[in-house]
This record gives structure tokens, sequence and C-alpha cells, in this order.
């Protein structure tokens, strides 16, 4: 059973982090990460979030590989089934993911990619104080609709380079909110099919990348009281007339998705470190303020 849709994201982390939510965000905070957090951090705020964004790796691929499931719910435990937005392509997805809103009221609803005027988390966070870094693959939906806004921009050329670029983030600790996006599984499920063996690897690729950043993010934040989230966008299926990957239709296959969360409570082994430096940006990347 779903608990209700991608756009539960913003509204759950504003809960997490104290902050009033975004002007458009139309869902309420899910009850059940409410109810995880409360168990282990008794209420208490976060101080630092990493949310994981693995393009188009929905339900379709936990049913099919269990053992991948299994390795998530290691690093992010708290699972929730949730429906994507439609249509489930990734501008729309993670529009709403990040308004907490639906394509009827932030007015995505195709494949589009413009700066977005409306309010969202990033715009919520920084006025309730908090820093954001957003670390994505150059030239994708999130590497280029939230930018004009008060945080830290890192375009990187590909997956590889993004988690590198994160790593030096959490270990430079001067962001409360992390934001990395992959997409090697979504390249390579339409250029093949999603079960093809390169997209296969992909899966496992992204698999392990967030078992690396959550264990780094473990180490480094070990002062904080932190949360790690993974935020896919949609599914995905092969089209009967190409015969190849591809996502859009209201079925199972595209709409059914799930976001896993882990809560941790701050080491009580002295007190938490200041703010570290932000590492050099690549050209074309690194502060930019709207």
């Amino acid at each position: 059973m779903t608990e209700g849709t991608i756009a539960s994201l913003t509204p759950t982390l504003c809960d997490c982090f104290h902050a009033p939510a975004p002007g458009l965000a139309g869902e309420p905070a899910l009850r059940s990460v409410a109810a995880h957090r409360q168990g282990i951090l008794n209420g208490a705020a976060v101080e630092r979030c990493l949310v994981y964004c693995p393009d188009a790796l929905g339900d379709h691929v936990w049913r099919r590989f269990p053992g991948h499931a299994a390795a998530v719910a290691a690093c992010c435990p708290h699972r929730v089934r949730l429906l994507a937005a439609f249509p489930p392509v990734t501008p729309v997805c993670y529009t709403s993911v990040f308004t907490g809103a639906q394509p009827e009221s932030h007015g995505i609803r195709r494949s589009e990619r413009p700066v977005l005027a409306c309010d969202t988390l990033f715009d919520a966070l920084a006025r309730a104080g908090r820093r954001i870094a957003i670390v994505a693959v150059r030239r994708s939906s999130i590497d280029l609709m939230f930018r004009g806004r008060p945080l830290d921009y890192f375009s990187e050329p590909c997956d590889d380079r993004v988690t590198a670029r994160v790593l030096a983030l959490l270990e430079a600790d001067d962001h409360h909110l992390v934001v990395a996006y992959h997409q090697d599984y979504d390249d390579r499920l339409h250029e093949s099919q999603p079960f093809s063996d390169a997209a296969v690897r992909a899966i496992g690729g992204h698999v392990a990348a967030l078992t690396r950043l959550s264990r780094a993010a473990a180490t480094a934040w070990s002062r904080h009281r932190r949360m790690v989230v993974v935020a896919p966008d949609h599914g995905a299926h092969v089209d009967e007339a190409s015969g190849r990957g591809n996502h859009g239709l209201h079925v199972p296959e595209d709409m059914e998705v799930s976001h896993w969360y882990r809560f941790s409570d701050a080491s009580r082994a002295g007190a938490a470190p200041g703010p570290g430096r932000v590492p050099a940006s690549e050209p074309g990347s690194g502060r930019r303020h709207g």
C-alpha cells in the first residue's frame, strides 16, 4: 500500500529540519517517517541531511533484484512506498519532489527544464538559515531547474564525479543539506532496456555509490543529528514500439517507487565541529546567489 506520492519528500524534510514548508507544498509530512524519527531522535530536529537521487530506480528494480533492495535497506531501513507524479518523467517528478506539489500546481507537465520560479524546498530551507548544496550531472534536470537560489551548485560530467564531489562536501561539513543526483541507469535503460546488461551494471553502481555515500555521511557527520534519504523519481518499462526502455505512462512499472530513510543521533564524544571549507568548484559550477 502506498503512503502518498513523491511530493511528500519536501514537507517531510521540512518537518525533520523544523522549518516551514514552501508555499506550494500540498501533502502532509509522512507520518511513518515522523514516527521513525521520533523513535531515534525523540523529536529533535535533524542538523544534516543527504538526499541521494538515482534517476529511474523504481520498484520494478527492487522486485527484480531483492538483493539490491536489501542493500539499500541496510543504508536506509525505513522504506516508504509512493507513487510518482504524472507523467512520470524526470523534470515533472523532481519538481514535485522538491516543491511538495503536483504538476497542476507547479506547472511542469512534460519533459521541459526551465528555471523554476515557484517556491521550493531549497528556498524554504534557505529562509530558515540552512546551507544547501546540489551536486548533479551537468545539464540534467536537477542541475538546471533549481538555479537562481542562495545555495551551492556543483555541475559534474558523470556520476562518478558527482560521488567524488559529494564525498568532499561531506568531509568539509559546510552544508546542512546535500543533494546528489545520478543518472547512469536512466541513460542505459533508454539506450537498451531496463534490465539489459548495461542497465543492470548501472543499478549495481548506484547501490554501491549509495553505500559509500551513506558510510561517509555517518563518519563525517557523526557529531550531528542526521538523516540519509534515497529519493528516486519514477520507474521504467519496455516500449513495445521501439523495444527500448522508456517511462511516462500510468503503469505500475513507471509509477511505483519507494523512498528510503535513515535517522542517526549525534555522537556524544565532544561538541559538534564548526563548518569546514567548501571544496573548489569545477568551472561553470559553484555558489550562485539568486
